[in-house]
């Protein structure tokens, strides 16, 4: 059943899975990544998990790397429409960024859910970007408002962090069709 398959991705991690995904896969052996991992199949959990929310992170010599894009696999049309509406709503935050010097990470988030509810989608995360760092975002400058496009951040994203460095930013558009619960993810550098 499992031949050609070369990686596995998976909703959530552990018992969340059925919670994230509404699917019971059945009783299951305790050592199954192991079982795949002996078959040569990657397992990667925390997909539908906002970066934020995800155990690992991506790291480049300390610096954290975060771009996603997604890609549609048949011809679904509602799908297609998310992956097309997703690189328009990232592009027109953009732009209202770009056009506010004395952007708050909470107007631009309060623009971004407009974009995705305009376009008859749903925002799929707590947040909608977050500050480039030296380590995972979660603990940026030690406050976790301020690094993040989010409803909560008043303050200014174009700063200094304590270090006297410019700020720059990742902005991150997660979409999702709840009812038909799917959804897809455009994430790029904002700044620089």
């Amino acid at each position: 059943m499992w031949s050609g398959v070369r990686r596995l991705l998976i909703a959530g991690h552990g018992p969340e899975v059925e919670d994230l995904t509404g699917v019971d896969e059945g009783p299951m052996r305790d050592d199954w990544i192991e079982q795949f991992d002996r078959r040569g199949i990657e397992i990667v959990t925390d997909v539908l998990r906002a970066y934020g929310e995800r155990p690992d992170a991506v790291v480049f010599e300390e610096y954290e790397a975060d771009f996603g894009r997604t890609f549609v696999l048949g011809d679904d049309p509602a799908k297609r429409r998310l992956r097309d509406d997703l690189a328009t709503i990232f592009a027109a935050g953009k732009r209202f960024f770009d056009e506010d010097p004395e952007i708050t990470g909470k107007r631009l988030y309060a623009e971004v859910e407009r974009l995705a509810a305009e376009a008859g989608w749903e925002l799929g995360g707590w947040h909608a970007g977050h500050l480039v760092g030296e380590f995972p975002h979660e603990k940026i400058d030690g406050a976790d408002v301020e690094s993040y496009v989010t409803a909560d951040n008043d303050t200014p994203m174009r700063r200094t962090d304590k270090a006297g460095r410019r700020c720059h930013w990742i902005l991150e558009i997660h979409l999702i069709d709840r009812e038909r619960e799917f959804g897809g993810f455009y994430e790029e550098l904002l700044t620089l």
